[in-house]
């Protein structure tokens, strides 16, 4: 007699991840229900004050002796938007990283449903990065030469997330596959640059790019900025993903590798088939976590001399001629990357429930 050994997901359905409801969320216990009653009564109480700092006594047109003594500036806001999006990159040009940001925004729009997962897809992304890096530059495509520290804003967060995520992932994958590698020199120094980088603090790392980095360098030589921000957060990038690709590694059954070589895939085939789309399937939630922390770190780069988003904004404040209004700026600032952050997040998780992942 003859047995076949079913593999246990055939067997067992998937689990069924029970959602409580909004009332026994919100009034489960009586500690639950305490809180909701005070968070209701706090916001009622505040959102008379909030509507007529933001709505009545709000200025919407004006200069700044409009705003001083008012309510919301949100004239400063009007005035100041360009800026704040693209930085000091002269404004007879800013068309130029408004189709960068074009094109970054119709690649992922194009990118999200699975059937363009192809390498059409992966060529048009290549091709469109070159191209929003030349636009941006102009010199070699007979445009008119913008330094990258002149770049700013929005291209330059965007620029900079998408660059250290395509060059960081590839890097992530290969130092996870050389953490568990049966060699140890790749193990080891898999493990050294991973626990290094990770042991550091990206500001640190920026620090170090901006300071010490011309220092070591011979008379005569240097390294642009872009380029050194990019390089500390692709490395950063490259070491927090390949800690979560190799969870995924090791959620993956030993047996799906065997099988596949017994089939005469080999190695390389075994993972770039069957072994790595399974692992990265199964850590979508911290893959996503990850991204999200990568799009907040390009805040950082202001040490090494670019303007992102939030130091655009920042610079934007300090003009004497507005009273300042720190809370509208930063609030435009914060909804632009929580727009940007939550629809990835919403993404991934649709993408956990069309891969079989959750059931809801």
């Amino acid at each position: 007699m003859s047995y076949v050994r079913t593999a246990p997901e055939a067997i067992l359905p998937a689990p069924v991840v029970a959602r409580p409801s909004l009332a026994a969320s919100l009034f489960g216990d009586a500690a639950s229900s305490l809180a909701t009653v005070f968070i209701t009564l706090v916001a009622l109480a505040a959102l008379p004050h909030l509507f007529a700092w933001a709505v009545t006594n709000g200025v919407w047109v004006g200069d700044g002796e409009a705003c001083r003594d008012a309510g919301a500036c949100w004239a400063f806001l009007r005035a100041k938007t360009p800026f704040i999006l693209f930085g000091i990159y002269p404004e007879d040009e800013r068309w130029r990283p408004m189709v960068a940001v074009g094109i970054f925004v119709v690649l992922t729009i194009w990118s999200l449903p699975r059937k363009h997962w192809t390498r059409a897809t992966l060529f048009g992304w290549i091709a469109g990065i070159v191209a929003a890096l030349l636009l941006m530059g102009g010199k070699t495509i007979g445009l008119t030469e913008v330094p990258t520290s002149a770049w700013g804003g929005l291209p330059i967060t965007i620029l900079l997330t998408v660059l250290s995520l395509a060059l960081g992932f590839p890097a992530a994958v290969l130092l996870a596959l050389g953490r568990r590698s049966p060699h140890p020199a790749l193990r080891w120094l898999s493990t050294g640059f991973i626990e290094l980088v990770r042991g550091l603090p990206l500001l640190s790392m920026l620090f170090v790019a901006s300071i010490m980095v011309p220092l070591l360098l011979p008379d005569g030589v240097t390294i642009d900025n872009l380029f050194r921000a990019l390089v500390a957060l692709t490395f950063s990038a490259a070491a927090y993903l390949a800690e979560v690709v190799r969870g995924g590694l090791q959620g993956v059954p030993r047996g799906q590798e065997e099988a596949a070589r017994a089939l005469g895939l080999s190695w390389a085939q075994a993972m770039r088939l069957v072994v790595l789309p399974q692992a990265i399937r199964n850590v979508i939630p911290p893959l996503t976590n990850t991204v999200v922390v990568i799009v907040k770190n390009t805040s950082l780069v202001l040490v090494v001399g670019l303007f992102d988003l939030l130091s655009a904004g920042r610079v934007a404040l300090s003009d004497p001629d507005w009273p300042a209004p720190y809370a509208e700026t930063y609030l435009m600032i914060a909804l632009i990357y929580f727009t940007i952050c939550y629809a990835f997040a919403r993404y991934a998780l649709h993408l956990e429930r069309t891969l079989g992942q959750v059931r809801r």
